[in-house]
C-alpha cells in the first residue's frame, strides 16, 4: 500500500507570519515523517513559506518530501526537498492544481490568496482539507466551513497539529477508499 501523501499549505513570508505559526508549520511537517506519510508542498523560489517549514520539518524527520515549483527550474528556497517537481506552469492556479491534486489531504496554516486557491481546488476536486486554527488567514476563515452552498466538502478544523494530522490521515483514507 502506498504512503499517503499530505500536502502542507500556507502564508509566504511576505504575509509576516509570527515565529509561532512557523513553528506550527514545522511541527505539522515532522509529524506527517513521523507518521509515515509524504509531504507534498508549494516549493517557492524567492521566499521562504509556511510550507517550506513543513519540509524542514519532515525532513528533520527523516521524511520523504516532494516540492511542486513553478516555471521549469528545480531552483528552491527550501534546497534540501527530496524531489522537487517543475511543473511549467506560473503562480495562479496552475502550480496550484498540480500541486493539490497529487494528495490524498491537504492541511492548510494561515494563508494568503495562493492558500485560498488550493483549499477552492482541493474542494473542487473533492480532496479532504483541514485548517489549522488559530493563526488567521483562509485558514481560520474556512474552518469548519464548506466554500460554497453546495457542501460539497466540509473543511475540517483542528486546534492543534497532531489534530491536523490526526484528521488528515483519517480523512485521506476515506478519500482513498473513494478514489483509490
Amino acid at each position: 500500500m502506498r504512503k499517503f501523501q499530505i500536502g502542507v499549505m500556507g502564508s509566504a513570508a511576505d504575509l509576516n507570519y509570527a515565529k509561532e505559526v512557523e513553528n506550527a508549520a514545522y511541527e505539522i511537517g515532522k509529524l506527517v515523517a513521523e507518521n509515515s506519510g509524504i509531504l507534498l508542498f508549494g516549493a517557492e523560489k524567492d521566499s521562504d513559506s509556511l510550507s517550506t517549514a513543513a519540509c524542514r520539518g519532515a525532513k528533520d524527520a527523516g521524511g520523504l518530501t516532494v516540492g511542486i515549483t513553478y516555471g521549469k527550474g528545480k531552483d528552491v528556497w527550501q534546497e534540501d526537498a527530496d524531489i522537487i517537481i517543475p511543473c511549467g506552469l506560473e503562480r495562479g492556479g496552475g502550480r496550484e492544481t498540480v500541486l493539490v491534486t497529487g494528495c490524498d489531504a491537504v492541511i492548510a496554516i494561515s494563508g494568503g490568496s495562493g492558500t485560498l486557491t488550493e483549499l477552492a481546488i482541493a474542494y473542487q476536486a473533492d480532496i479532504p482539507t483541514i485548517a489549522l486554527k488559530g493563526y488567521g488567514g483562509w485558514a481560520d476563515r474556512l474552518a469548519d466551513e464548506y466554500i460554497d452552498v453546495r457542501e460539497r466538502r466540509l473543511t475540517r478544523g483542528a486546534s492543534t497539529p497532531r489534530e491536523a494530522i490526526e484528521l488528515a490521515f483519517r480523512e485521506a483514507a476515506t478519500y482513498r477508499e473513494k478514489y483509490a
